[in-house]
């Protein structure tokens, strides 16, 4: 049956290398053994020099998001927050621009500034009224995305070269221009994806820890689960540019394609360090972290029945279903596919990776692509995931 699913996985992935990804690393682990940890691909599909292999590293994106969500809620657990605290009281900064104006976002995409509805002109909020709990469910009310690199400094220079701006500084400047951004919803209004929330929650986890960011991931969640890959800034950190999977070509803001430096624009602007995006990793400790969610590890210091709560759904918004930091299965459409169970849980990554896991198969399935290599409008991502997810949860039944 295994040798069944690699040929057909085999099949299904090799004729897509030249057309969605140049590189894909995948890991599946059923009821605690590994059925499924192969790559295909090249780092560098011009040449076709450098196999891509299990061990490579690539961006998470926000994937990333999971290992923020679970130094938080070790805090929650360890009674040092709880999920309705305002999230002044942990980053007062937030609230010192009280009441906050609302206004329509802005694009991701193109990045321009988006006219402000109707139903919001002329209205307010107050920031006080933003807790853990909205954070962590994407109902805060926040932008889902804000030009935050710019507000940081100039692009930042090669990974490999000295940055005159420091990362604290950069991190600063972010901050100080996301406590000034407007509202797009009230706060428990409804389920708006939000990098801004988890890029605050991020900050939360610094303070509440009183260590950086990816010291607190490091020490927290990576170290104790024994996972040796997952670190932010990896040329930084002593890995071999060969050993890392490059994302998309930016020639309009660092000039440059993004071969071992974080692909989202706002995490790197603010120093390749932050709660939604910029964690590198190779699959199989993005599946072992999914695993000790599924078996309640207690190496990560969270309650069991606090694990069990932060996975199922807490907010909900046009099929739009949320635990407390989690994706959980849309009802209609899911990357997942039809033969993971509704009770599924895990996150996607704009970089092309995604971990989802089913508790009822004792599931966990780790699937790294570079999809944005090409460009971040080449169509299959979807689709690759949703097969994979398909093909691995027939086999587990």
């Amino acid at each position: 049956m295994l040798d069944k699913l690699s040929t057909h996985l085999d099949e299904m992935i090799r004729p897509i290398l030249d057309v969605v990804t140049p590189s894909v690393s995948l890991m599946a682990i059923l009821r605690g053994e590994a059925i499924v940890h192969q790559a295909w691909g090249w780092v560098d599909p011009e040449t076709q020099k450098i196999p891509v292999t299990t061990e490579t590293l690539f961006d998470l994106a926000s994937v990333t998001k999971l290992f923020t969500v679970t130094a938080f809620l070790q805090q929650v657990s360890a009674g040092r927050v709880t999920l309705n605290t305002p999230l002044v009281d942990i980053i007062p900064e937030f609230g010192l621009l009280n009441p906050r104006p609302m206004d329509g976002g802005q694009d991701p995409h193109s990045k321009e500034v988006l006219p402000i509805p109707d139903a919001v002109k002329g209205k307010w909020v107050d920031p006080a009224q933003v807790n853990f709990f909205h954070l962590l469910t994407h109902t805060s009310g926040l932008p889902a995305w804000r030009d935050v690199f710019n507000a940081a400094g100039p692009a930042p220079v090669p990974p490999t070269q000295f940055d005159p701006i420091a990362r604290a500084e950069r991190w600063a400047r972010g901050l100080s221009a996301i406590y000034s951004y407007a509202f797009v919803a009230q706060p428990g209004e409804k389920v708006i994806y939000s990098d801004i929330g988890l890029m605050l929650l991020g900050e939360a986890v610094t303070r509440l820890t009183r260590q950086p960011l990816d010291v607190a991931i490091r020490e927290y969640v990576t170290m104790p689960l024994g996972l040796s890959s997952p670190t932010f800034n990896p040329l930084q950190n002593s890995v071999a540019q060969a050993n890392i999977a490059p994302t998309e070509n930016d020639p309009k803001w660092r000039k440059r394609r993004c071969w071992g430096e974080v692909h989202d624009e706002n995490a790197c602007g603010v120093g390749g360090v932050a709660g939604h995006a910029g964690l590198f990793a190779e699959v199989s400790d993005v599946a072992t972290f999914g695993q000790a969610w599924l078996s309640h590890d207690p190496r990560l210091n969270i309650d069991p029945n606090f694990m069990a709560e932060a996975v199922c759904e807490q907010a909900e918004t046009d099929g739009i279903r949320k635990g407390l930091g989690w994706m959980i299965k849309a009802t209609d459409g899911s990357s997942a596919g039809e033969f993971m169970d509704i009770s599924t849980y895990g996150h996607t990554g704009f970089t092309g990776t995604s971990l989802f896991i089913d508790p009822t198969k004792g599931l966990a399935v780790a699937l790294l692509t570079n999809s944005v290599y090409p460009g971040r409008e080449v169509p299959g991502t979807f689709e690759l995931r949703h097969d994979v997810h398909n093909l691995i949860g027939k086999v587990a039944g």
